[in-house]
């Protein structure tokens, strides 16, 4: 710590020597404020008290003189007015005394707060003096209370000697107390003004020097600041005056303080330094040389770290290019091959051929999809892959093989509809064969030859390098490319088959029509028979629902529906019925309870019993009553048809 403080006073650097002085600067400014402040305080304090303690108290006591006075003059009216011509002033020695404990209490209210403790002593003695002459001019008030009592010589005399004895003495010694009180409140209200003056004349005296002194520190720090800091940075000034130009200056060494300039100029130096080493590493990059060696000034050097990101973004542009352009030559290329020859064969050799040795691999095969025969149980056989053309490749593994749905990986690809990359090849999987012997690749590319989601056959690429994304996104698009080809040539022999069908197909046509023909006369014979039969079952059905009353319920027994004879013989509209358990209408309740158990149990059954309508008439009826059960034999709903024979049993 206490080598921090002595390089902080010792000065060497500029932010110390701007701090001291600003701390100089600041210490006058804060003394100044302190004292101003203090000095204000005071005399607020002093002018408070002046206002809301001396002048109130001063006039208040002066109040009190003249109540005594007039008290004394009105006591005096009181003894030599017995005629009551002048009754007015000696009421207002009542109202004096009646009104005189509220100005007491508000005196009192001041008279704590005074500073000078003696002066509220001398306070407290007169309050006793004026209780004393408060009691006489009462004793006085009390002899004299009455007209008559202005005739009685001896009352005449004894308040004369109260007045010369004691009221007058009494008052007079109040009166001086009190005006020699007054008097040293009035000095002393004086004093602390002419305090108060003083201090804000001092206060003003010395904001006046510390001014001078500081408009002499300004000019101080003026120079000072002009030769330690103005001249060095203008001419660090001039040096970036030419960078921003465009120049770059050569490197000149100069030597500044130990402090900050110096720092400015070193790190100017740098800056000179690297943008020298930036614009010979932009240079190069222009030049297509993004293997230049390049270092940043820091981490922090963002023009450095942009040209280290933009030749990264260059460089993977340029590869970016070279890998479209050699995409888009192959892909031109495979698409004149596939354009020169329509025999699948001829077509498939020279495909496989060109794509192992555009892509720099070893060895490749083209399996095409082979739709299966029907043996000779009548199944039809499943389709397979067949190996067409190779390069490089042992077709003697292949010959007698046909390779189904998920057998293997090229199997697999055809099943799973998509491209497979391995780069951990099993071992003995296949082998490439050369001048030095055989060995397992490195990579296998297997892709389907697939066009809208349809396998054609599959491609199979082995490599003793790996493939890169972009390449096995080639071979995709070549593989694309040879399915739609190969859709053309199924599209082709389907059309010419349909063709041969369609034409087999319109002879069956022909010999079918004129049994159809026949069938729709049949038909419609059938149909007049139908609709008969269908008006005899709806003239049935009116007659019955007209005949008979006939109510459905649920499986609770609660109505759910009733033909319009029921409704007009029970007397109750759909709305009431509705609803309604079906026992409501049986006159006799152990004969729903008998019908009940039957129907539940499946059977149907059939009895004359009562029912009654809404206005309690008994009907006697015929009630046949069934269940309504669904394809599962699952009772749904019951059936009551009731025939009313009430007449014919009259």
């Amino acid at each position: 710590m206490w080598k921090r403080l002595a390089r902080l006073f010792s000065l060497q650097s500029i932010s110390q020597k701007i701090v001291a002085g600003f701390l100089f600067i600041y210490f006058f400014f804060i003394a100044n404020g302190l004292i101003s402040i203090v000095t204000i305080q005071n005399s607020s304090k002093e002018l408070n008290y002046i206002s809301q303690i001396d002048n109130p108290s001063i006039f208040k006591i002066n109040e009190f003189r003249l109540k005594v006075a007039n008290s004394i003059s009105y006591t005096q009216a009181w003894i030599y007015e017995p005629t009551f011509t002048r009754r007015v002033e000696t009421e207002a020695l009542k109202k004096l005394h009646l009104g005189f404990p509220e100005f007491k209490a508000n005196l009192v209210e001041l008279q704590k707060k005074w500073s000078n403790k003696k002066q509220a002593e001398r306070m407290d003695v007169l309050w006793n003096k004026f209780a004393e002459l408060k009691s006489h001019q009462e004793t006085v008030m009390q002899v004299l209370s009455e007209a008559s009592d202005y005739q009685d010589e001896r009352h005449i005399k004894q308040v004369n000697t109260l007045l010369l004895r004691k009221i007058l003495p009494i008052g007079e010694d109040i009166q001086t107390q009190v005006n020699a009180l007054v008097e040293e409140l009035t000095k002393s209200r004086a004093n602390k003004g002419s305090e108060i003056t003083k201090a804000f004349q001092w206060l003003t005296n010395l904001t006046l020097a510390l001014g001078l002194l500081l408009i002499f520190v300004g000019f101080f720090v003026s120079w000072w600041t002009r030769r330690q800091i103005v001249n060095p940075i203008k001419y660090i000034n001039s040096v970036f005056v030419r960078l921003g130009a465009g120049e770059l200056p050569d490197d000149r060494h100069y030597k500044f303080n130990n402090d900050e300039i110096g720092e400015m100029a070193i790190s100017a130096d740098k800056l000179v330094y690297g943008l020298r080493s930036t614009s010979v590493f932009a240079e190069n990059i222009g030049k297509g040389k993004y293997d230049a060696v390049y270092t940043p000034l820091s981490e922090k050097d963002l023009l450095g770290n942009a040209l280290l990101e933009m030749r990264l973004n260059l460089a993977k542009v340029a590869e970016g290019e070279r890998r479209r352009s050699w995409a888009n030559e192959g892909l031109v290329k495979f698409s004149e091959l596939l354009k020169q020859n329509t025999e699948i064969e001829v077509l498939s050799e020279s495909i496989i051929s060109n794509l192992v040795r555009y892509m720099k691999a070893n060895q490749g095969g083209l399996f095409i999809v082979e739709e299966g025969n029907i043996q000779t149980n009548g199944l039809m056989q499943e389709p397979y892959l067949k190996l067409v053309a190779c390069y490089a490749w042992d077709r003697k593994k292949y010959l007698e093989q046909k390779i189904f749905k998920g057998d293997g990986l090229t199997g697999q690809a055809w099943q799973e509809k998509g491209t497979i990359y391995l780069t951990q090849v099993p071992e003995g999987y296949v082998r490439i064969t050369s001048g030095l012997g055989e060995s397992n690749p490195d990579s296998i590319l297997i892709v389907p030859l697939k066009i809208n989601d349809e396998i054609f056959g599959v491609i199979e690429i082995a490599s003793f390098h790996k493939l890169d994304q972009y390449e096995i996104e080639f071979v995709e698009k070549v593989a694309e490319s040879i399915a739609s080809t190969l859709a053309s040539v199924k599209i082709n022999e389907r059309t010419q088959r349909l063709l041969t069908e369609s034409t087999f197909i319109t002879e069956q046509m022909k010999s079918q029509e004129e049994e159809m023909r026949q069938n729709m006369e049949q038909l419609q014979i059938d149909k007049e028979r139908m609709d008969v039969y269908q008006q005899e079952y709806l003239q049935k059905e009116k007659l019955f629902n007209f005949a008979y009353l006939v109510l459905e319920t649920d499986k609770r027994f609660a109505i759910k529906n009733a033909n319009e004879i029921a409704e007009a013989k029970l007397k109750y509209d759909m709305a009431d019925l509705e609803g309604m358990p079906i026992d409501y209408i049986f006159a006799n309740y152990d004969k729903f309870e008998e019908t009940k158990n039957k129907i539940e149990k499946g059977n149907k059954h059939v009895d004359f019993l009562y029912i009654k309508n809404k206005q309690n008439q008994k009907l006697f009826v015929r009630l046949s009553a069934t269940t309504i059960r669904d394809k599962a034999g699952i009772a749904q709903k019951y059936l009551f048809i009731m025939d009313d024979i009430t007449e014919a049993k009259s």
